[in-house]
Parts: structure tokens; sequence; C-alpha cells
């Protein structure tokens, strides 16, 4: 299994402090380890790893942990490092109180990852921010700046 960073910490926040944050603080916290990580993110060994308005970068070390039965890494590794990242990249961008949710995301692929890729880097960017919706598109990459899927996603962003 792909071992979790072992300087993280992994939980829930609490709706209430959710509230108080704007979400470039809240998803700055997570980078900055002041709010957990999500437990999906110790299954997978991945980390946010920046957070700016309108951007979010996490990484992964792909291993055997996230095979599928022809020896690559499933699919469903980009499929999640894509969700969170183009999703948290809206989060950035909202005022606190406000929390959004993917309605839909939409992914390529177009290289196989192996163990052998090494580290990947899932990019997240804001395309249009608008007051119930945010449209985000997303990128991973190798080490060498290699395409290895991409991704848009529409989320929907609400009054908890």
């Amino acid at each position: 299994m792909s071992a979790a960073p072992d300087d993280i910490h992994y939980g829930v926040v609490s709706p209430e402090e959710q509230r108080a944050l704007s979400g470039l603080e809240f998803v700055q916290a997570m980078v900055d380890g002041r709010l957990p990580h999500n437990a999906m993110a110790r299954t997978l060994g991945y980390r946010i790893t920046s957070a700016a308005p309108g951007q979010v970068v996490i990484t992964a070390q792909p291993g055997s942990a996230h095979f599928n039965p022809a020896g690559t890494v499933h699919g469903g590794l980009s499929a999640t490092l894509l969700d969170s990242c183009m999703g948290l990249a809206v989060q950035t961008m909202l005022a606190t109180g406000w929390a959004q949710t993917t309605l839909e995301f939409k992914i390529a692929f177009t290289r196989p990852i192996t163990a052998q890729t090494g580290l990947i880097t899932a990019v997240g960017s804001v395309l249009s921010h608008g007051r119930r919706v945010g449209t985000a598109e997303g990128r991973v990459a190798d080490a060498q700046g290699r395409l290895l899927a991409h991704g848009t996603t529409t989320c929907l962003i609400f009054e908890p």
C-alpha cells in the first residue's frame, strides 16, 4: 500500500469550523496542517501541497496499492486527485460561510501511470466562479511535466 505522509493528520472538520473560514483559509489550513486532510487522502497516500486563490496542487506517489489487474495504476487515483484539486480550487474562491460540492466531472486519460512513473502532481485551476456555480479544470502530470490525465468539473456553491 502507498504510505500516507507521516506529517499529515486526517479527520473531519466540524461544520462550525468550516463556516468560520473563507474557502482559501480552509484549504490553506489543510496545507499548513492546522486542519486535517480527509480520510481518502490517507487511503490513497496523497497530499494537498499548496493553495492560492483559484488554484490547488496535490501530489501522490503511485505504487502497487493503486494497481488495477493489468498492473498499471487504476484510473480512480487520477479521478480522485482531479476531483479533489478542482473542487478545492473552487473552494479557495468562496467567502466565509460558503461551501461547494461537485455536481459533475469529466476526465480523460492520456498516458498510463505505473509505479515507475514516480511522483505525480494534480493542479486544479478555476475557470469560472459565480454566485451558485463554479467550474474548474485539472491536470495530472509526472515530474517531467508529461500530461497523464486532465479534466473539468462543475461545482454547486451554497450556504450550508
